[in-house]
């Protein structure tokens, strides 16, 4: 991989993006792959760059990432969507597969890792984190979707059984150890905190995921403080962006595009005791130092 080469595209909203945003934060990737975030609230044209001056990514040049997409391939693209990669000097897309990219940071990218970084998926254990995120993706991470869409009651009723029985699993597994797998932070642990994060603030409500709250699951909600506390997490968090652009882009859920002024956020930062079940959150690594002052997110 060459250094400055490629555009790591995001939105502060997406959870997909957002793990991309802590990998890269976590292996000291900022300089190496440069970021470019864009405006949360999305128009028929895709994701955009409106938060740049004069609507158009600075590095790019492009006001929004279709044009990407249509200088790798030309034609009607359904779903343009982020984390994207697009390669600098022609423009063009490289990837949008976020199930990948945060694994490629992990390994294809090792040579411009920070020094220090950890090892967010090691090889001794990627059978058991591959079959961990499996689960999780299957019936946390796109469950929630699944339920939040539905459009007929036996499939939000089947999304839903999948989604707390999944929670409750994880919950339990968790009371007992700090992480997921092992004793450090994989990509399992990055993959689960971007739907916790979202939880409370969107998807209970929004999706109508509210057998729960996550402050109301003791476990979960400690984990999810846990990561959010530490270095690399919850400085990537945009709840702002976040819940703007769930309660205004999808106006058939919430036609009237009201945000709501809550939940009460301060709750990620209290206390929540979970270096008593021991672990190394940066195994043999250190933590990654504070983000760039262009990458800064207004703080709690």
């Amino acid at each position: 991989m060459e250094s400055g080469r490629y555009r790591l595209v995001v939105s502060r909203a997406c959870p997909w993006a957002g793990r991309s945003l802590v990998s890269r934060r976590l292996l000291g990737l900022e300089r190496a792959l440069p970021v470019a975030v864009a405006d949360p609230v999305q128009d028929e044209r895709s994701w955009r760059f409106t938060l740049d001056p004069d609507g158009r990514d600075p590095v790019l040049g492009i006001g929004f990432l279709y044009e990407a997409y249509e200088a790798r391939e030309p034609g009607p693209h359904d779903a343009v969507s982020v984390p994207a990669v697009v390669d600098v000097p022609s423009g063009r897309l490289v990837t949008n597969d976020y199930q990948r990219i945060t694994l490629d940071l992990a390994t294809e990218w090792r040579a411009l890792h920070r020094d220090g970084a950890p090892d967010l998926y090691p090889e001794h254990l990627r059978d058991e984190i591959d079959a961990r995120m499996d689960g999780i993706y299957r019936d946390i991470n796109n469950g929630v979707y699944e339920a939040g869409f539905a459009t007929a009651q036996e499939a939000y009723d089947e999304a839903y059984g999948r989604l707390f029985a999944r929670f409750d699993q994880v919950s339990e597994q968790l009371a007992g150890q700090r992480y997921l797998v092992g004793d450090t932070i994989t990509e399992a642990d990055i993959q689960l905190f971007t739907t916790l994060v979202r939880f409370d603030a969107v998807y209970h409500g929004h999706f109508k995921c509210n057998r729960n709250k996550l402050t109301e699951d003791s476990v979960l909600w400690a984990y999810a403080r846990d990561l959010f506390q530490t270095p690399g997490f919850g400085d990537t968090v945009d709840f702002d962006h976040i819940k703007r652009h769930y309660y205004q882009v999808h106006q058939h859920i919430n036609p009237t595009r009201i945000v709501p002024r809550g939940p009460d956020l301060r709750g990620w930062r209290t206390p929540h005791h979970r270096e008593e079940l021991g672990g190394r959150p940066f195994g043999d690594g250190t933590p990654p130092p504070p983000p760039p002052e262009d990458e800064v997110v207004v703080p709690l």
